[in-house]
């Protein structure tokens, strides 16, 4: 048996993933009014059966204006729920990952068309909604100004988080990711590049990280002791001036004091002249920093694509588990011909066992082969 860090289990609270890849949440924009369907159901239900040990649901607004786009999902109502009990229930039937979603906020960058329909931002004509952040700062040029949050939109978005995550909880997800990183609106409260509050939520790195530490502790506390839940952020905004690695660990440290069970650590989307350097696992090294200050398992994002690579980050203690995104719509199968690489184990339902190396070129149960006389 391989002892490979890759496929060993780890253990967040009272679940257990039977091993350290994570397919990242990754927006699919197919939604309609906020309720997943049929593509959301092959997109999951495709990796659940193909062994990683837990799979994110995309980005998911906790209120319709919390949206990226209106292909964008939700869990805010009756409908939304029951939608993505639907794959939920699907992938527990015939996978053996464990389902967590990432509840998420746009802030100023909601309101956009889907990507493959320019991802520009709305007109009255096409859609658009009312976009807020922590400042009347909008994103780039062309975009909408957002309006300045007051501290009663803040409570009632601290409240859309806590409703989501009980229904997200009641559609029997396991494991809760709130999505405070790539410009939206939690990483905007973060940044002093986005938050030019004057009040106690704007200023110094104490008052920028209140909000979403608020938020966080608001659905710790509505959240099952016994599920895990943890936080996505930026390391670095690329900027100068901008949210640092340094500011991340300080957050981290904050987190950790507040019950969060693992975060993951990405980085960009704040500013759109950021100046990123990106190649094969450009955001490991932030990763590994925050590691060293707190005692939060850390998830590594960013251009890991092989399983030597995932393995060797894992050994060397630079983080606690790997996600992949691109990699995984790829190569859906990535997990298994990691484990193949690696020589360890990975889940196959019984319906494809056929096709694992170990059995290839045998007969096909019931159908065997005709002797030739």
């Amino acid at each position: 048996m391989s002892d490979s860090r890759l496929f060993s289990k780890i253990q967040l609270r009272d679940v257990t993933l039977e091993n350290r890849v994570v397919v990242s949440p990754m927006c699919q924009y197919s939604a309609v009014d906020g309720v997943i369907g049929d593509w959301h159901l092959m997109h999951l239900g495709c990796f659940s059966i193909s062994g990683p040990g837990l799979i994110f649901m995309e980005a998911t607004g906790v209120e319709p204006r919390g949206r990226i786009s209106p292909g964008c999902p939700g869990l805010w109502d009756e409908k939304t729920e029951l939608a993505i009990k639907r794959v939920v229930d699907f992938c527990n039937s015939y996978g053996h990952s464990v389902l967590g979603i990432q509840l998420a906020h746009a802030g100023r960058k909601g309101s956009a068309a889907e990507p493959w329909n320019g991802g520009a931002p709305l007109t009255s004509e096409g859609g658009a909604w009312e976009t807020f952040a922590p400042s009347a700062v909008p994103f780039s040029e062309g975009w909408h100004v957002p309006r300045e949050m007051t501290t009663s939109d803040m409570r009632q978005v601290i409240d859309a988080f806590v409703q989501a995550a009980k229904r997200a909880e009641r559609a029997g997800i396991k494991v809760c990711e709130i999505h405070g990183a790539h410009g939206y609106l939690l990483s905007e409260f973060l940044s002093p590049l986005s938050n030019m509050r004057a009040d106690a939520y704007g200023g110094s790195l104490k008052n920028r990280i209140r909000f979403p530490i608020e938020v966080f502790s608001a659905v710790r506390e509505a959240w099952p002791e016994s599920l895990p839940l943890g936080i996505r952020v930026n390391a670095t905004d690329w900027k100068n001036g901008g949210w640092s690695v340094d500011d991340t660990c300080y957050l981290s440290k904050e987190l950790e004091k507040h019950g969060c069970d693992f975060i993951t650590i990405s980085s960009g989307g704040n500013v759109p002249d950021a100046d990123i350097v990106a190649g094969p696992g450009y955001q490991v090294g932030f990763a590994t920093k925050v590691r060293e200050h707190c005692k939060i398992p850390i998830i590594a994002v960013g251009k890991i694509t092989t399983a030597i690579q995932a393995e060797t980050i894992l050994s060397c203690g630079q983080a606690d588990l790997i996600a992949i995104a691109r990699g995984a719509l790829y190569d859906p199968r990535w997990v298994w011909h990691a484990a193949q690489e690696l020589n360890a184990e990975a889940a196959y339902p019984p319906q494809y066992m056929r096709c694992h190396p170990s059995l290839q070129g045998l007969p096909i149960p019931s159908n065997p082969p005709k002797k030739v006389k």
